[in-house]
């Protein structure tokens, strides 16, 4: 977790959970306050989900531990079973995200001896807990996956583009090479992750309303994550095969003015969604041609100098399908400004009615 809303968040949610469980003299808060940080959750779907999942199971485990503290008190043997019984019962309902808040209110429960006024003191905690967490989540600095997620991605393409301008020309340190390109693979898991939460919140909470185009914009984003990935492969590519080959000045010069073309264009698609750019259609067709002749020179050349070509090749394939992907957006893009442009002209052409009458 990075220093950011949601440290804040967690601290607001602990602060609350410990004010209203002593102002309803429930002890002890600390039950509240944890059950506040487990239930502090990246998104405000996870946060709903997370609430009703807690709700289940921690009735649940509540209702077992009341029952086996009647029968067996607060043997630790039957705490044991109690937990092992709770685990496997989460993980059939796949609420394994629940299970450490709910065995502390079992383990809590059962050492009252299934005293039930302490069962649903303990109960109440937690759910205060997890109450407060859902509504601080909610309102104060709710998760915007979406803008987190675009701001994310330009400031990636700003690190890969550097990477991918310099990596065939050798100009960057191989110590700083090496330490940017695995601080760009974690920068992609991250992304990865903010992608997963957006889609999320699209399919579960505004898909309904909003029809098909939060959806085509969905496919949009998960494209512009492809794209990346394939961005980090032609850098893995490079620097496994391309260096280990015997190359000339020609063959290094014919690599860096391509893979300069294909950044240029990435970036001009990028901008293109963001709607700073006229829509052109011809740019991403010569792109698809230059990148198909870009292999067709290179086959040619195989043959007239077949020697360290092999790895050269592969290096060729990655910068190819990196292409190809990008041009693929680039079509996604265009499609996806060309449905806002139809969802909107029904609504100008009432105004314009509206306008004239």
């Amino acid at each position: 977790m990075v220093f950011g809303a949601r440290v804040w968040k967690t601290g607001i949610a602990v602060a609350l959970a410990l004010y209203i469980s002593a102002w309803l003299s429930f002890t002890p808060p600390v039950i509240a306050a944890v059950a506040a940080i487990f239930a502090m959750q990246p998104s405000i779907y996870r946060s709903w989900r997370y609430f009703l999942d807690q709700l289940q199971t921690n009735i649940l485990g509540a209702a077992l531990a009341l029952l086996a503290g009647i029968f067996f008190s607060n043997n630790v043997i039957a705490i044991g079973i109690v937990c092992i019984i709770v685990i496997i019962i989460s993980l059939r309902l796949g609420m394994e995200d629940t299970i450490g808040l709910t065995l502390v209110t079992v383990v809590a429960v059962m050492e009252a001896s299934g005293e039930w006024r302490f069962a649903v003191n303990r109960l109440l905690l937690s759910l205060i807990g997890i109450g407060c967490a859902f509504l601080v989540n909610i309102l104060f600095f709710p998760p915007k996956p979406k803008q987190q997620f675009a701001s994310q991605i330009q400031s990636i393409f700003v690190k890969m583009s550097l990477l991918l301008r310099t990596v065939i020309s050798n100009e960057m340190k191989e110590t700083i090479f090496r330490e940017e390109k695995e601080g760009l693979r974690s920068a992609l898991k991250s992304l990865s992750d903010k992608y997963r939460l957006m889609e999320e919140e699209i399919k579960k909470l505004k898909g309904k309303r909003k029809g098909f185009s939060r959806i085509r914009e969905l496919v949009v984003y998960k494209q512009k994550l492809l794209v990346m990935y394939k961005g980090l492969e032609v850098l893995d590519a490079v620097d496994e095969h391309y260096f280990q080959t015997a190359r000339t000045d020609a063959m290094d010069d014919y690599f860096d003015n391509h893979m300069e073309k294909l950044i240029k264009f990435h970036e001009h698609v990028l901008l293109k969604f963001d709607d700073k750019l006229k829509d052109d259609s011809t740019e991403g067709l010569e792109m698809e041609a230059d990148n198909e002749r870009f292999m067709t020179e290179l086959i040619e050349r195989s043959n007239l100098q077949p020697t360290g070509m092999l790895r050269l090749s592969v290096v060729a394939a990655a910068m190819y399908d990196y292409g190809y992907q990008v041009a693929r957006l680039d079509k996604l893009v265009e499609y996806d400004h060309r449905g806002e442009a139809e969802e909107r002209e029904p609504l100008e052409l009432l105004l314009k009615g509206i306008w004239l009458k």
